[in-house]
């Protein structure tokens, strides 16, 4: 081999040498600015996942204010504080490390799943307040307008007591009286008067109330005396004296009644009146006349 040739040789190894070295030099800073581009990107994203961190501790805390419930205002507490941890882990790690973003990545994938349902869980909350805030304003209307139809129907809800009330108080009804002598019979005369007979009928009445019932009898004299052994009665607020007192069973039905009572003092000829009072209502008034 010639001289020539040697150098032929070496020339075009020298240049095949020259262009590996400059096609290993591109390569490397070809990787380099990919290894400085994908680092850029991995700060990038790891500043997203900051803000992201960020926001979701916010919303938390916006979240507590907007509801009163100690239970899940205590669970978003919670949450809010674990979401802060993750955070201050998250700034602690280089954005070189992959194995750490990506756990990272992967743990703010589940808070926001978390997230999520406390907000679908606070959303109906306050769908549900917003009803019952509706429902409760309508009641006050309603209410508003039931107290105004109540007192449009107060004169007439008194009147209808008043008549309720007299429908359901008690009527004697078929009232007599008349004198009896010694022997029980009826006398015509004063001085053959030895006790007064008196009877009549309860009518029968489905709204008066049932049950034990005093029924008072009120005898007066021609000279304006009631026959009385002390006993008195309320009546119109008064206390009137009464001659004979009966308490009955009233069931409703009707009840036939007769009471004594017997003289022990001078009478006089002349009318006499007899007054029956129960429920604190005069019910029945008859007179019976004895000659002297």
């Amino acid at each position: 081999m010639n001289k020539k040739n040697i150098i032929a040789i070496a020339v075009a190894l020298g240049i095949i040498l020259c262009g590996v070295i400059g096609f290993l030099l591109f390569r490397m800073q070809e990787q380099k600015a990919e290894s400085e581009q994908m680092l850029q990107l991995a700060e990038m994203d790891k500043r997203e996942m900051e803000n992201e961190y960020e926001q979701f501790a916010m919303q938390y805390n916006e979240m507590k204010m907007q509801i009163n419930n100690d239970s899940l205002v205590a669970q978003l507490e919670q949450e809010q504080k674990r979401t802060e941890e993750l955070l201050e882990e998250l700034k602690r790690v280089k954005s070189s490390d992959a194995a750490e973003i990506m756990r990272l990545k992967k743990e703010l994938a589940t808070l926001r799943e978390v997230l999520r349902s406390y907000v679908l869980q606070i959303d109906s909350l306050n769908r549900m307040n917003e009803a019952l805030t509706k429902e409760n304003s309508n009641l006050k209307t309603q209410n508003m307008q039931a107290q105004q139809h109540i007192s449009n129907l107060s004169t007439e809800n008194e009147a209808l007591s008043g008549k309720v009330a007299i429908a359901s108080q008690l009527d004697a009804t078929g009232i007599w009286a008349e004198g009896r002598n010694k022997k029980g019979k009826a006398a015509k005369q004063i001085k053959d008067v030895k006790k007064f007979a008196i009877g009549f009928t309860i009518a029968r009445n489905v709204t008066a109330s049932t049950g034990i019932r005093s029924i008072y009898i009120r005898i007066t004299t021609p000279t304006g005396e009631v026959l009385s052994k002390g006993g008195t009665f309320t009546y119109e607020n008064r206390n009137l004296e009464y001659s004979i007192r009966k308490d009955i069973e009233y069931t409703g039905e009707e009840q036939t009644i007769q009471v004594w009572w017997d003289v022990a003092e001078a009478l006089s000829a002349g009318t006499y009146r007899v007054d029956i009072f129960a429920g604190g209502q005069n019910i029945g008034t008859t007179n019976f006349s004895f000659d002297k």
